[in-house]
């Protein structure tokens, strides 16, 4: 458990209300659930089932536990991610949202000056553009089609380096002088890989340049729709430190430190979007009962 205004960009901490809202975003990888009540922010991540209704219901059942509500407590929900099409929240008020949409408000929030966004995921990578104003999408672009700079490629060249995917972003860190990765295809890098290994290449090196040629791949998708500081580095791989060190020599800006793992970027967007959409509606419920007295 956080406290909201040790998380929150305190300009925007005064956006945010006492209502007990719950984001969800189920990833290819990892399902994600970010619970907003009275002030205070709770997390709950586990590994994406093969039915993704298991893996909101597990998050869920998780996000009860640590806080001691019950599902009637919950006011509203807005499901999100590559699972988000099928789920269900049985009488509570909910929505699905996009989630560029969501993970775009839920770097708004950590980072109120935020204007670009890369989301590294488990099937896709994504730069997006942001209206600090508002928090929301101005252009974004994804690349979806081949497996290349996203995490499953890199899960892959990690076991092709027998280490396991937390290790090999520390590897690279390590490097000397690293190994040039030439292919922008992913059967073909991995070739490479196994190349570079035969011809005795540090494993380091290797590593390394896995990241730096992943990063090229984010810089390419953001010289087509312009990238502007403060930049923010979302999805699951934000959390390898290599990846971390590439993009940010490769795109040439710093990635700004928030509160929060972003990670959770999409759910907590999710949560905060929740909050709106209710305010919204009491707003216009409150707007309609005036109007008929």
């Amino acid at each position: 458990m956080k406290k909201i205004v040790d998380v929150i960009d305190k300009k925007l901490t005064g956006t945010l209300t006492n209502d007990t809202v719950l984001g969800i975003d189920i990833g290819s990888r990892t399902g994600k659930a970010v619970l907003l009540t009275e002030g205070k922010l709770y997390t709950a991540i586990t590994p994406t089932a093969v039915f993704t209704q298991q893996t909101a219901d597990k998050l869920f059942d998780k996000l009860l536990k640590q806080t001691g509500l019950q599902q009637a407590d919950i006011q509203y929900i807005v499901g999100t991610g590559y699972g988000r099409i099928s789920l269900k929240f049985g009488d509570i008020p909910n929505k699905i949202v996009t989630e560029i949409s969501c993970h775009a408000m839920g770097a708004h929030v950590l980072n109120a000056n935020v204007r670009s966004i890369v989301d590294i995921g488990g099937q896709d990578s994504k730069a997006i553009r942001v209206d600090p104003k508002t928090g929301k999408v101005v252009e974004f672009i994804m690349n979806d089609k081949c497996a290349a700079g996203t995490g499953r490629f890199l899960e892959k060249v990690a076991q092709l380096l027998d280490l396991t995917t937390e290790e090999l972003g520390q590897e690279a860190l390590k490097a000397t002088k690293p190994s040039d990765i030439s292919s922008q295809c992913v059967v073909f890098a991995e070739s490479e890989v196994i190349s570079l290994k035969a011809k005795g290449e540090k494993r380091a090196d290797i590593a390394a340049g896995i990241h730096i040629a992943t990063a090229r791949r984010i810089r390419n998708l953001f010289n087509r729709i312009g990238l502007e500081p403060d930049l923010v580095f979302t999805g699951g791989v934000a959390n390898n430190a290599g990846m971390k060190k590439a993009v940010a020599e490769v795109l040439g800006h710093a990635i700004s430190e928030v509160k929060l793992d972003t990670i959770y970027a999409g759910a907590l967007g999710g949560a905060v979007i929740a909050q709106r959409t209710l305010a919204a509606i009491n707003a216009e419920q409150g707007g309609v009962s005036a109007s008929a007295s």
